[in-house]
């Protein structure tokens, strides 16, 4: 279907170059953010338009996540598994979203179901923290991480900022009362995550052993914040153009390490060994590249002082198109015997928005390498140590 539109359109003035070029490149690349983007704007300007002689049901649209390996994703899962509630914590109560993946097909008759079910229940869980001036759906939609979840079975918990709590809806990261453990946003955070862990979901549970945080700009200093008080619920970290945990006790001194970078020698606590994923764009004027190198920093030197030292591997380059290829430096730190505990992706020229990400949304670089299938593939090397 998707190329019978793309024929109806490239032949159309009003769709000549740049559109043309887009829409032949988008339908041919694997990642999951070009195509959905091509999908939506398709649909927006030919509404209800099939291929000759389909049916309905031929004219559903799919998409496919590339993780580890191309899995088919029906667009229409995403709305019919993606909730609204609320949670109530310290008398304020938060809105949040919460993506499960479809099912599994139920349990033979003629096997227990408890036994059937007991590995298909559990399914990995993700955080993700928005950044300022977003909310959970647009946040969900910029990351296009539903989707991805979708094909590798994950649910994705999106909790949501109070306007009241932040005119900017950012998190606030850098007070104080907001970086102690069970208590403020950080204490928020993580009983709504215990709260998922101890409900079904449908035939669905999330499991314990593989929980991960991640988040972009204030959620991103955010999620370095939480994971940090919190090594006993999450497996491993994900950072988007976000600062590191400590970085700032106020608002001047959030505004002097955003735009200077955090004090690299300043003293701070000696964090728990959390395997960490950052992505940093080096044009980003909003949070200084620097923050990048020291959240990968004192990820290195906390894993050091495990006990465990890990070797940097070869510099990998890895990109969906040659020129975002050329302009992304993917650092890897390695133990001798297992995967990466530490990513770093450096991104030339990158903006301050999640790279890869889908237009839909906002604060998104939709050429950039996908931050959501490189997240997602370091977090499910790892489950919890503690």
């Amino acid at each position: 279907m998707q190329h019978y539109l793309i024929g109806s359109l490239v032949h159309q003035p009003q769709y000549q170059k740049p559109w043309r070029q887009f829409l032949v490149n988008a339908m041919r690349d694997n990642r999951l953010s070009r195509r959905l983007a091509a999908t939506r704007w398709l649909r927006s300007v030919l509404p209800g338009l099939r291929p000759p002689h389909s049916t309905a049901a031929e004219g559903k649209v799919q998409a496919t996540a590339q993780v580890q390996a191309q899995v088919p994703v029906k667009l229409q899962t995403e709305v019919k598994n993606f909730t609204e509630a609320s949670f109530t914590f310290d008398a304020k109560t938060y809105p949040y979203r919460l993506y499960v993946p479809t099912a599994p097909t139920p349990p033979d008759a003629g096997h227990p179901r408890e036994v059937c079910l007991q590995d298909a229940l559990k399914r990995p869980l993700i955080v993700l923290l928005h950044g300022c001036k977003q909310d959970a759906h647009d946040f969900a939609q910029g990351t296009a991480m539903n989707a991805l979840a979708e094909a590798q079975g994950c649910m994705v918990l999106y909790p949501e900022q109070l306007p009241k709590a932040n005119q900017a809806r950012c998190w606030n990261w850098f007070e104080p009362e907001h970086q102690q453990i069970d208590q403020g946003e950080p204490g928020m955070i993580a009983a709504l995550t215990r709260q998922v862990l101890s409900r079904d979901h449908g035939r669905s549970r999330a499991d314990p052993d593989r929980v991960y945080i991640a988040g972009l700009s204030a959620g991103g200093a955010m999620a370095a914040v939480v994971a940090g008080l919190y090594p006993d619920i999450f497996a491993a970290l994900g950072v988007h153009s976000g600062l590191p945990a400590g970085a700032a006790q106020d608002m001047l001194s959030a505004f002097t390490a955003m735009r200077t970078g955090a004090n690299k020698g300043k003293k701070r606590a000696t964090l728990a060994p959390l395997p960490t994923i950052v992505f940093h764009g080096s044009a980003d004027i909003t949070v200084h590249p620097d923050n990048g190198d020291h959240i990968a920093d004192a990820a290195l030197a906390a894993w050091e002082a495990f006990g465990v030292p890990l070797k940097k591997g070869a510099s990998q380059l890895e990109a969906q198109t040659k020129a975002a290829q050329a302009s992304t430096q993917r650092l890897i730190y390695c133990s001798p015997d297992g995967p990466s505990f530490v990513e770093h992706w450096r991104i030339k020229d990158g903006p301050h928005a999640w790279s890869g990400g889908d237009a839909a949304g906002s604060f998104t670089a939709p050429e950039g390498p996908s931050a959501s299938e490189a997240m997602l593939a370091f977090f499910l090397q790892h489950k919890k140590r503690l």
